[in-house]
């Protein structure tokens, strides 16, 4: 071997070791403790709060589970969940008029269609005598592919009543988030029934998935309303490095993998890029990544100094990351529940009191102390 070409692999070294040992910087918020409201759990994907002050948990593996006054209920009726990798029973989302339909949304990997294999669903139903009954399938991503990554998935509802999910892109990124003709690395946009609203922004587009809302996505796992602004705030999984925070805008192309400010967990370049004109620039992004689920904004009196502020899970470095925002920049990060588990998801509750769903713990309420 020349000299050049052992400098050459001496510096793919070292960059390789730099990689590897990034760790997260955050500072420690230690004035912060939790009470678990739920036990036992593997991991809690999803959960919503019912008028009447239950809980809807689902298992990834395809549990959902009634909890109330300490007691636990399996749901029967679950549809058949294709359980594989990041893939399995995912959100759940009550309508905005529950009190008045009773429907209840899910998304979850389905191995419905022909081809081997399953990709992401969305789906609603109402409970019955602790049953899902009503159960109407409102889309189901194409083709089934036998891939255990990226199959997204969040739910959130608008003020206007549309319904926005995610699918991420199938671990297929050379196809998928860039092709509009495609599923995957997409935002949709229904209406509560599953139709398409007239105005997507691809519904006169030949041979486009006239659901997408928004594209060039790898894997989402959060989503949210900001209760101030009432903008979709989305943030998705990046490689090794560039996990970001967007606002999900009708039409626009988020980059991925085109533009990205990750590199393949290997170390080796995706590309050059991290800017085109005519792709989005996420709001933040993380180098390292902290793999990223669950999102909430804290919009209660419940905690002080920490109202408006964004709440992400981190499934790497296992805390809640309290996320200050100004002017729709993150202006300061600290890290809460420290240590405590891979944070899957986050709600607030009816009451106010931020709650956590964390890995083979279960779900805990975030208390915050002097």
């Amino acid at each position: 071997m020349n000299h050049r070409c052992t400098l050459s692999v001496l510096a793919s070294l070292l960059l390789w070791s730099l990689l590897a040992c990034a760790q997260d910087k955050n500072p420690i918020n230690t004035k912060n403790s939790h009470e678990v409201v739920v036990p036992d759990l593997s991991i809690p994907w999803g959960f919503c709060f019912l008028p009447d002050g239950a809980m809807l948990i689902t298992e990834k593996e395809g549990e959902l589970i009634h909890f109330k006054d300490g007691k636990k209920t399996q749901i029967s009726g679950i549809p058949e969940v294709y359980n594989r990798g990041q893939g399995g029973l995912m959100d759940i989302k009550l309508h905005p008029d529950y009190k008045d339909n009773d429907w209840i949304y899910l998304t979850y990997a389905s191995s419905e269609g022909e081809e081997e294999g399953g990709n992401t669903a969305l789906m609603r139903a109402k409970l019955k005598d602790n049953a899902l009954v009503e159960q109407e399938i409102l889309y189901k991503a194409t083709p089934n592919t036998t891939r255990g990554q990226h199959f997204g998935s969040r739910i959130v509802f608008d003020d206007d009543g549309y319904l926005f999910f995610t699918i991420g892109e199938r671990g297929n990124r050379d196809e998928n988030p860039q092709d509009i003709s495609r599923d995957g690395g997409k935002v949709y946009r229904l209406n509560d029934d599953g139709s398409i609203p007239d105005d997507n922004p691809f519904v006169n587009t030949p041979n486009a998935k006239k659901a997408i809302y928004s594209y060039g996505h790898r894997n989402q796992q959060g989503m949210v309303i900001n209760p101030t602004t009432q903008a979709i705030w989305a943030h998705e999984h990046g490689p090794k490095g560039g996990d970001e925070i967007n606002i999900v805008e009708a039409g626009k192309n988020y980059g991925w993998p085109v533009i990205t400010y990750g590199v393949n967990y290997s170390g080796t370049t995706i590309t050059d890029e991290t800017s085109r004109p005519n792709m989005a620039q996420p709001l933040y992004y993380w180098v390292p990544s902290i793999a990223p689920s669950g999102m909430e904004f804290i919009s209660s009196d419940v905690y002080e100094g920490w109202k408006g502020n964004l709440l992400v899970g981190s499934l790497k470095f296992q805390y809640l990351d309290n996320c200050y925002i100004k002017d729709n920049k993150v202006v300061k990060q600290e890290r809460l529940l420290d240590g405590l588990g891979r944070v899957r998801s986050i709600n607030q509750g009816p009451d106010g009191f931020i709650y956590v769903g964390i890995e083979n713990l279960g779900i805990v309420k975030l208390i915050q102390t002097k």
